[in-house]
């Protein structure tokens, strides 16, 4: 009923896209930690694999460990889909026996795309081939320009509710993280929050407390400041 995209870039940031049939899909789905990876559980989702599969991987662990080692103890394990991207190395996906045709996942050098319940393999074919096309843009940009792709290539087969995108870089908390919970259009509702986050959230959040600095910027003048030349940085777009 969903499918995903898992992505990194060469900042060691990490990026999650996600669209369903599903209301809210973004809720418990996608799951990211700061330095370690991400990870997104779908088909009759566990909640269970998000936080485990992150300690696991903090631990050390390697990808594919980690997959067996969250649906080997699953009764539930064939109506599972997980993939996991984790911050150095390849990428490791289980897609269950009886998850709902069709179903897949497709790995790459740093993405791994994940579907199930899907018009057919081109969606995920679409979704990866269109992250590999635009190498070289923003991290968040090719994520949904992916999610649009496999959109236009059918998406989820039983039709369009909500969609998620989630960039977290070197802080505890995400850089990103917007939801569509319910649309008709989730995927171009995305985009156009997307749109929003540019004008002040984006330049905003990197003014405020962190791991290395924190206190943040107080002096609104100098916030105001920032987000003019992040706008300046972008010339003039939004």
């Amino acid at each position: 009923m969903t499918w995903s995209i898992l992505a990194r870039d060469e900042a060691g940031r990490f990026g999650v896209a996600i669209a369903s049939r599903f209301f809210a899909v973004g809720a418990l789905t996608v799951h990211t930690r700061r330095g370690v990876g991400a990870l997104a559980t779908q088909a009759l989702m566990n909640p269970l694999y998000g936080p485990r599969g992150m300690d696991l991987l903090a631990q050390g662990r390697a990808p594919d460990e980690v997959v067996q080692a969250l649906t080997s103890g699953d009764a539930g394990r064939e109506h599972r889909q997980v993939h996991v991207l984790p911050a150095r190395g390849a990428p490791a996906a289980w897609t269950g026996a009886s998850c709902i045709d069709w179903c897949g996942h497709t790995l790459g050098e740093d993405f791994s795309v994940a579907g199930n319940m899907l018009a057919g393999p081109q969606v995920v074919q679409a979704t990866a081939e269109a992250f590999l096309a635009t190498r070289g843009q923003d991290l968040a940009e090719r994520l949904l320009a992916a999610l649009a792709a496999g959109e236009d290539a059918g998406g989820d087969k039983r039709g369009k509710q909500a969609a998620a995108l989630r960039i977290h870089a070197d802080e505890d908390h995400p850089q990103l993280d917007i939801r569509v919970d319910d649309h008709a259009e989730p995927v171009r509702e995305l985009r156009r929050l997307y749109a929003v986050s540019l004008e002040r959230y984006q330049p905003f959040m990197a003014c405020l407390a962190g791991r290395h600095d924190p206190a943040g910027i107080t002096d609104r003048a100098v916030i105001e400041e920032r987000i003019a030349a992040f706008h300046r940085a972008r010339g003039g777009r939004a």
